[in-house]
C-alpha cells in the first residue's frame, strides 16, 4: 500500500492524536519554520558564536592530549621510560582500545543527560590523566594513563557530532562539523611549537622535557574543562543565550528537516542501529580513513625526522602540512554543505591521500617526501567531518542517529590500533606507508559503492511513492519510527 493513501491512517480529530508516547488533547499542527533568509542567517550566526569557537577548543586540546605522546617521544619519553621492543606502539594501542568500547555507552549517556555537564566531567577526567601522564616513571605508569585516557576521552568526538545535530539542520552540519574538527589539525601544528617551547623546561622540579609537555597541556585542559559548566548549552529549548522566540524557531527548524522521524528514546531504534548495513559500510569507510588520520598525527614528527632533519627542526616542519590541511578541512565542509553533496568531496579528498602516500612511499627524495605530507594532509583531514556528518544525514532518528554515529567513530577508531603498529621499519616506512594505502583504497571503494547503493535507492523510492514533497505532516508521522527506511526519506548522496 502507498503510504500516502489516506487509507493508512484514520483522519486526526481534532480532540484526540495519537502519538508514540501519548493521547494529546489537541490536534498536532505541523511546525513550520517562520523566519525569512535573512533571519535565519543571524540565527544561524548567532548560534555559531556561542557554540562552534568553544567546541573547537574542547577537540583541540582533547587532539593534542591524546596525540602529543608523539612528541613526547622525540624528546626522549622512550629512553627515560626504558622502553624496549613494540612497549611504545602497546602505550599508543591500549588508548584506542577503551576509547572504541566506550564510545556508544558515552553517547546513550549524552541522549539520556545533559551536555552541559557530561562534557566537562570527562574533560575534566581526561585533563588530570594527563597532568599525571608527567608523573609516571616506567612503562607499566604509561599504559595505565592511556587506558584511562581512551576512556575519558571516548565522549567527546561522537558526542559533539551528535551535539551539532541538535542545532543545524542536515545541510548546515558538515561545515561546523569541519570547523570543529580542524581543531585537530591546529592541534597538530600547535603541539609542535609547544611541545618545542616546553622541552626547554626539562630539568624544572627534576622532571624530563616531555613530562612537562603532559603536565601543562593536562593543567589547560583541567582549566577549560571548568569554565565548560558554566559556558555550555543544553540544547536549543534551554539555551540561555537565545530568545524564547529564536529558540521556538530553532525546534521549528529541526522538526521541519526531520521530517516528523522519531526523537522519543526506544531500545529498538539501537536495534535498528545496529541491523543497518549502511551504517556498517559508513563504519568500514570510516575505518579506511581513521588509520591514515592516525598514522599521519602520531608519526608525523617521526617520518620528517627520518628525511634527515634534527627532532627540533622537525618539530617546526610539522606545522605547514597541518595549516593547509585545516584550510582544506574547512574549505572542504562549506562547500560540501553549499552544494548538499558528501560522497563526490570524499571521493576527491581521499584520491589526494593516495596520491601523498604514493609519494612518500615512492621516492627517497625528501623535498618530494615532504610535499607528500602536505597532500596527505589535505586529502586525509577533510574527510573526516564530512564522512561523519554523512553518517549522520542519511540516519533517520536522534536515537538511531546518536548510536550511528557511535558506532561508525568507535569501529573506525580500531584504525588507531591498526596505526599504532604499522610504522616501525624506519627511515622509509615501506611496512607503515603501504598499510595505509591499502586502508584509503579500501575507504575509496566503499565511497564509490555507496554512492551508487543510495542513488539507487532514491530513485526507487521516488518511483515508487513520488516526491517527498507530497507528503503531509500527518503521512510522516504514520512512519515516524521507520527512520531512514520511511518511504519519504531521502539520502544525501
Amino acid at each position: 500500500m502507498d503510504p500516502r493513501d489516506s487509507k493508512a491512517e484514520p483522519p486526526l480529530e481534532l480532540d484526540t492524536v495519537k502519538t508514540n508516547d501519548s493521547e494529546i488533547g489537541v490536534a498536532k499542527a505541523e511546525v513550520v519554520p517562520t523566519y525569512d533568509t535573512k533571519q535565519t542567517k543571524a540565527l544561524l550566526r548567532k548560534i555559531d558564536r556561542h557554540l562552534i569557537p568553544f567546541l573547537s577548543l574542547l577537540y583541540l586540546l582533547s587532539f593534542l592530549d591524546r596525540t602529543n605522546i608523539g612528541n613526547a617521544k622525540l624528546f626522549g619519553l622512550e629512553k627515560s621510560l626504558r622502553l624496549v621492543g613494540n612497549q611504545y606502539n602497546t602505550a599508543l594501542c591500549v588508548f584506542f582500545v577503551t576509547y572504541v568500547l566506550f564510545e556508544v555507552p558515552s553517547n546513550m549517556v549524552l541522549k539520556r543527560w545533559r551536555a552541559s555537564m557530561w562534557f566537562p566531567i570527562i574533560m575534566l577526567g581526561w585533563g588530570i590523566i594527563m597532568t599525571l601522564t608527567g608523573l609516571i616513571k616506567d612503562f607499566n605508569g604509561l599504559v595505565i594513563a592511556r587506558v584511562f585516557l581512551g576512556i575519558a576521552e571516548s565522549g567527546l568526538f561522537p558526542g559533539v557530532n551528535y551535539y551539532i545535530t541538535l542545532w543545524y539542520c542536515r545541510r548546515e552540519c558538515a561545515f561546523r562539523a569541519a570547523i570543529f574538527f580542524s581543531a585537530a589539525t591546529v592541534a597538530g601544528a600547535f603541539g609542535g611549537l609547544l611541545a618545542r617551547g616546553i622541552n626547554e623546561m626539562a630539568g624544572v622540579g627534576g622532571r624530563p622535557g616531555w613530562a612537562w609537555i603532559f603536565i601543562l597541556e593536562g593543567l589547560l585542559t583541567v582549566f577549560i574543562a571548568i569554565a565548560a559548566f558554566w559556558v555550555l548549552a543544553d540544547s536549543p529549548k534551554t539555551a540561555s543565550f537565545l530568545s524564547e522566540d529564536e529558540a521556538k524557531e530553532v525546534q521549528a527548524r529541526l522538526a521541519h528537516d526531520n521530517e516528523d522521524l522519531a526523537a522519543h528514546y526506544d531500545t529498538k531504534f539501537m536495534w535498528h542501529a545496529f541491523l543497518d548495513w549502511k551504517i556498517w559500510m559508513q563504519c568500514i569507510a570510516y575505518l579506511g580513513i581513521l588509520a591514515p588520520l592516525y598514522s599521519f598525527s602520531l608519526f608525523l614528527p617521526s617520518i620528517i625526522a627520518a628525511m634527515g632533519f634534527s627532532a627540533a627542526t622537525s618539530q617546526l616542519l610539522t606545522v605547514p602540512p597541518y595549516v593547509l590541511g585545516c584550510l582544506c578541512t574547512v574549505l572542504g565542509g562549506y562547500y560540501s554543505d553549499k552544494l548538499g553533496k558528501r560522497g563526490i568531496f570524499l571521493f576527491g579528498f581521499c584520491s589526494l591521500a593516495i596520491i601523498g602516500y604514493i609519494l612518500l612511499i615512492a621516492t627517497k627524495v625528501p623535498a618530494a617526501q615532504y610535499i607528500g605530507t602536505f597532500l596527505a594532509a589535505c586529502g586525509v583531514y577533510p574527510m573526516i567531518p564530512i564522512m561523519v556528518m554523512w553518517n549522520g544525514n542519511n540516519i533517520g532518528g536522534s536515537v538511531k542517529r546518536g548510536v550511528g554515529i557511535a558506532m561508525q567513530i568507535g569501529f573506525g577508531n580500531c584504525g588507531g590500533i591498526i596505526a599504532s603498529f604499522v610504522n616501525q621499519d624506519k627511515p622509509r616506512y615501506f611496512t607503515g606507508h603501504g598499510t595505509i594505502l591499502a586502508f584509503l583504497g579500501l575507504a575509496l571503494i566503499f565511497i564509490i559503492i555507496q554512492m551508487v547503493c543510495l542513488t539507487r535507492i532514491n530513485k526507487k523510492r521516488d518511483e515508487a511513492y513520488g516526491s517527498p514533497e507530497g507528503y503531509t505532516s500527518d503521512m510522516k508521522r504514520a512512519e515516524s519510527d521507520r527512520g531512514n527506511d520511511a518511504s519519504f526519506f531521502r539520502y544525501t548522496i
